[in-house]
């Protein structure tokens, strides 16, 4: 188990400090007008509103001394995930005139929105990793197939990590997806895989557009990008604020805590729900992942009504056990007299009536 770990943070830090496979990016025109002109890229990359301390191969000797000596304890599942099926007739089903989400895994989701279909961060690869044979690998399949999809008006992506940006799932959606809505710079490695330009709309923070009868607009997060090795936080990350005429939805992508989240509240809040990243955190990476305790505050920052929290039970990304994310996030919520959902991987999620409270993580160990 502690040789799987090292090689998983050793992707992991290697991504970090952008890592593994090299990625030249080179965007159109258009697009590096865009990157040059934003606020947020100074001295060739993109940075945070504040600043952090990097992350960096020079740590890795300390999470090995950590692997060797800490016990850790409850790293994956021992009984299978739960897993609801998602199909053509539950999708049939489903009212027109309200937002149904449903959790694919991880940071993963199925939206149908003003009647049409919509995927959040779409990985369906047994491993979050550049490679197949190493790397995290799920501890359950995606309630639905890639084929099994129904046409698909938009796909969100937060940023560029192999745990939100799956190529192989990108190169097989491309013949079912009208759009692509993606942070600046992350179209070039699109267009490489096979998405026509026409089909993907590249936004800076506190940019907005509207396809079909939802408005999307990017929003601030604090985290880094990276695929290959010359690529650090070449390309933006994003959380993002999704609405139709009558309901709205925020999704944090991956965050470290901070004031951009008021920020969001002020301008575009209430949210009937919210999703928000809730696990992979540490003490090593404070400043780009959320513990629990801040995963909520985020939620109340941006003034969400139900809370759904993300970013874990599929992959093992931290030193932390599985379940103990769901396991913080609920008594905390309890405490605070927070709507928490907790769906199954698959269930269907009206968020406006959202009633989907499943402890469904305890017993499995």
């Amino acid at each position: 188990m502690k040789k799987t770990l090292i090689v998983t943070v050793l992707l992991g830090v290697i991504m970090s400090s952008c890592a593994v496979i090299q990625t030249k990016v080179q965007p159109n025109q258009k697009t590096s007008s865009a990157i040059e002109s934003s606020e947020q890229f100074k001295e060739g990359k993109f940075q945070n509103t504040k600043a952090m301390e990097p992350m960096s191969l020079g740590k890795f000797p300390g999470y090995i001394k950590r692997l060797l000596t800490e016990e850790r304890v409850d790293i994956e599942p021992v009984k299978p995930v739960p897993v609801l099926a998602v199909t053509a007739q539950a999708l049939a089903q489903l009212p027109s005139d309200s937002i149904t989400l449903f959790r694919l895994g991880h940071s993963s989701f199925l939206l149908k929105a003003a009647d049409e279909y919509w995927l959040i961060d779409p990985v369906f690869s047994d491993r979050a990793s550049p490679f197949s044979f190493m790397g995290p690998k799920r501890f359950h399949q995606p309630p639905i197939t890639i084929d099994a999809l129904p046409n698909i008006k938009g796909v969100i992506i937060s940023h560029n990590h192999y745990d939100h940006l799956d190529k192989d799932a990108v190169k097989q959606l491309v013949a079912k997806v009208d759009n692509f809505i993606v942070p600046l710079g992350i179209g070039h490695d699109l267009q490489n895989w096979g998405v026509p330009q026409n089909n993907i709309t590249e936004l800076d923070w506190w940019q907005s557009t509207k396809v079909g009868g939802l408005t999307l607009t990017s929003t601030p997060a604090q985290h880094f990008s990276g695929r290959g090795l010359t690529d650090g936080n070449k390309t933006l990350w994003s959380s993002w604020v999704m609405k139709t005429d009558t309901q709205s939805l925020f999704y944090s992508g991956d965050s470290g805590y901070f004031d951009g989240f008021k920020q969001i509240g002020e301008k575009y809040g209430p949210f009937d729900m919210t999703i928000i990243e809730t696990g992979a955190y540490d003490k090593d990476w404070p400043d780009v992942h959320m513990t629990p305790e801040q995963s909520l505050q985020a939620h109340i920052d941006v003034k969400g009504a139900k809370m759904l929290p993300a970013h874990n039970g599929t992959f093992d990304l931290a030193f932390h056990p599985w379940y103990e994310p769901l396991e913080r996030i609920t008594a905390l919520a309890q405490s605070a007299g927070v709507d928490l959902v907790t769906p199954i991987v698959g269930e269907p999620v009206d968020i406006g009536g959202a009633d989907n409270r499943e402890t469904w993580w305890r017993g499995l160990n």
